[in-house]
């Protein structure tokens, strides 16, 4: 009788404890430097859940290196009490494939709270290209095989992605050249030092509305409704049928946190999407929120599985390894 009283003691304690989470600062761990898109959605994000979160602190941790694999794995191996999360993007589903000796298993190590945004890219290339439009875009890369430059933000990078697609898609091998970031892979396109890239709306958009660089596509399966992006063709529509890159994220919590806390996180997580101030700052950066059931554990974990296996041959038939 007496480990029974004591059992359902320590049961109602656990229950209690579980229920008044979070009691201290919640750590959202972003796998990149400060200043990016990453850690920009983070820190939006983190704001609207603060007000979800009995007004707890959420307060983002950069650690960065390794294409987001170091810091995902410092989430794997915190304690499984919902108090330190990762907040990843595409990354999350690609670093299988580049790197073959991961130091945490993408699937096992994680419980999955759920999809955030899509951020959609753009196709676009310096100003002093002769091309105009897409076709006219094909027509000079097949009458320069061997002589493109094709920039992108360092191995693993969104960039990097979309440029490895775009090139099976086209049959034609570039000239990669990587750089240490975004700032720097711009830079030299507007000075045309290299050709074309592919890129996020939110690094792209604004040197396309003042005609700096050129663009020519969305990544997209459908057209973007953004004003200066709206009369952009989808690679899909212009012949790449079935090319659809965007730029995920989504939030994870270590292996092994009680249900009650992935639920609670679940729900602020929710909440937080249907946040008007977080759907104005997302649509400033050309991000769209997930409302479909991608914002569900079951269903984000099963996308980054199909993910993972969209990537995995693109990146393994590049030879591209980051390891």
């Amino acid at each position: 009788m007496k480990k029974l009283t004591t059992a359902l003691l320590l049961a109602a304690t656990a229950t209690f404890a579980l229920a008044e989470y979070p009691e201290k600062p919640v750590t959202i761990v972003v796998p990149f430097a400060a200043g990016g898109p990453t850690d920009k959605v983070a820190r939006d994000l983190a704001e609207t859940l603060r007000k979800q979160l009995n007004n707890q602190s959420v307060v983002i941790e950069n650690v960065g290196g390794a294409g987001g694999t170091l810091g995902a794995a410092k989430v794997a191996k915190s304690a499984p009490d919902g108090y330190t999360l990762l907040l990843h993007h595409i990354g999350m589903a690609t670093s299988p494939a580049l790197y073959r000796k991961l130091p945490y298993d993408t699937l096992g190590d994680f419980e999955y709270l759920g999809l955030i945004n899509e951020v959609p890219m753009t196709l676009v290339g310096r100003s002093t290209l002769p091309a105009t439009d897409f076709a006219s875009l094909r027509t000079w890369i097949n009458a320069n095989k061997g002589k493109i430059n094709l920039a992108n933000a360092g191995l693993g990078a969104a960039s990097h992605l979309c440029g490895l697609l775009f090139q099976q898609a086209m049959a034609v091998d570039m000239t990669t050249v990587p750089y240490k970031g975004t700032a720097p892979a711009m830079t030299d396109l507007l000075g045309g030092q290299v050709d074309i890239m592919c890129d996020q709306t939110t690094n792209t958009t604004g040197q396309i509305e003042t005609g700096k660089i050129k663009a020519f596509a969305v990544t997209t399966t459908k057209r973007l409704s953004t004003p200066v992006l709206a009369k952009l063709p989808t690679l899909d529509e212009a012949g790449m049928k079935g090319f659809n890159v965007s730029i995920w994220h989504g939030l994870y919590a270590p292996k092994g946190t009680p249900k009650p806390v992935t639920d609670r996180l679940n729900a602020a997580l929710r909440k937080a999407l249907a946040d008007a101030d977080f759907h104005k700052r997302q649509e400033a950066l050309g991000a769209v929120i997930v409302t479909d059931t991608r914002v569900g554990g079951a269903e984000h974990k099963k996308f980054v599985e199909a993910e993972i296996g969209k990537w995995g041959p693109v990146i393994k038939a590049a030879g591209q390894y980051a390891d």
